[in-house]
């Protein structure tokens, strides 16, 4: 299968690429380094990425930057600006890759357990996450040509300790889980899941 990681570079798309690339064809596209580079708030280079690649199987997003920090330091500004991250991007990605999926592809985005359980400093990806999940939904009911979309849901993942403090008692989802969060989304029959890892 031909498979586009987006995020590629960051610490879920680099264990994914490294788990699948021998068995698939897998297109790394990140902000700054990968085969494509993309900047997902950015729809322009959203198509170009598209028309670079072309036809494709799968498209997975474990990209999705939001603001994190105390609350009071939240704005307009800043809240936006981390929408247009992890929710625009994301919905934009579908919006325009349905144009270049071949038919019974799949769309899988990222989300997390923010959604339903925030953690001080994360109003913004709580805000972000809910919506995706949301979109998943809908967007599965209107995909033509048996084209599936889904989500994955993980908490603090285990290979990032860096956020552990910020996520008191929260079992880290480790690293295999998140592969086969990935693997049910991409080569099963489900469509407009949330896939919990948490």
């Amino acid at each position: 299968m031909k498979i586009i990681i987006v995020g590629a570079s960051g610490t879920m798309g680099t264990y994914l690429v490294n788990a699948w690339e021998q068995e698939h064809e897998i297109i790394k596209a990140s902000a700054h380094s990968g085969d494509i580079q993309v900047d997902i708030t950015d729809p322009e280079s959203i198509e170009n990425l598209f028309q670079q690649v072309g036809a494709f199987d799968a498209l997975i997003c474990t990209a999705g930057p939001t603001y994190v920090g105390a609350w009071k330091s939240l704005s307009s500004e800043t809240f936006r600006k981390g929408l247009e991250g992890k929710l625009m991007g994301q919905i934009n990605l579908v919006l325009i890759g349905q144009h270049y999926i071949k038919p019974k592809g799949s769309f899988t985005l990222i989300t997390g357990a923010l959604t339903h359980e925030p953690q001080r400093n994360f109003a913004n990806a709580s805000a972000a996450n809910g919506a995706v999940e949301a979109f998943v939904r809908a967007a599965a009911i209107e995909l033509e040509n048996g084209v599936r979309i889904n989500a994955v849901s993980p908490t603090v993942i285990e290979n990032s300790p860096q956020y552990f403090p910020y996520f008191p008692g929260e079992m880290p989802t480790t690293m295999k889980q998140l592969e086969y969060g990935f693997r049910k989304s991409v080569f099963g029959a489900n469509t407009g899941q949330i896939i919990t890892l948490h």
